[in-house]
């Protein structure tokens, strides 16, 4: 069986009058995420996981920021491209396992949720996807409320 490894990471920094979206869930909380799409921190690391199990580069080469027809994007619907890309070349998701570092908002509440939402884009169990949220303890751009960060690692099988 053909197994890849694929790590993903993402940063944006908080910004006011924005939505704050992570793992396609709006979350309310008093400023949202800065970016060219919607700034989903979480599935864009994810996204960055899958490419890069499939040797495919990164989101940026993808969906690059030059681009005007991103704008604004819904990353759930270039999550939804990245899978396409995946199935293309014969491989489906083993799992995903996604870290959101972020001082706030708290983040438990939602998790199951965005797990779900994951999910039903990627096609899977919920159980193959893993959300889990960390601080830094106050340290650090994340600590000092600056922005979010995320990790993400996925495995790919070749079908």
């Amino acid at each position: 069986m053909n197994i890849r490894i694929g790590h993903g990471y993402d940063v944006h920094r908080f910004a006011e009058n924005r939505k704050l979206i992570l793992g396609g869930e709006e979350i309310e909380y008093e400023k949202g995420l800065l970016g060219h799409s919607d700034a989903d921190v979480l599935v864009h690391a994810l996204m960055d996981a899958i490419l890069g199990a499939l040797g495919k580069g990164d989101i940026g080469k993808h969906f690059p920021d030059t681009d005007e027809k991103y704008r604004g994007a819904d990353s759930m619907k270039l999550l939804e491209k990245v899978c396409e890309m995946m199935r293309g070349e014969g491989y489906s998701l083993s799992n995903a396992d996604c870290t959101v570092i972020a001082q706030a908002p708290k983040l438990a509440p939602h998790i199951q949720k965005m797990r779900e939402n994951i999910a039903s884009v990627i096609g899977c169990d919920v159980s193959l996807i893993n959300v889990k949220a960390t601080t830094e303890e106050k340290l650090g751009f994340t600590g000092r409320l600056e922005g979010i960060s995320a990790h993400a690692v996925c495995l790919i099988f070749k079908n």
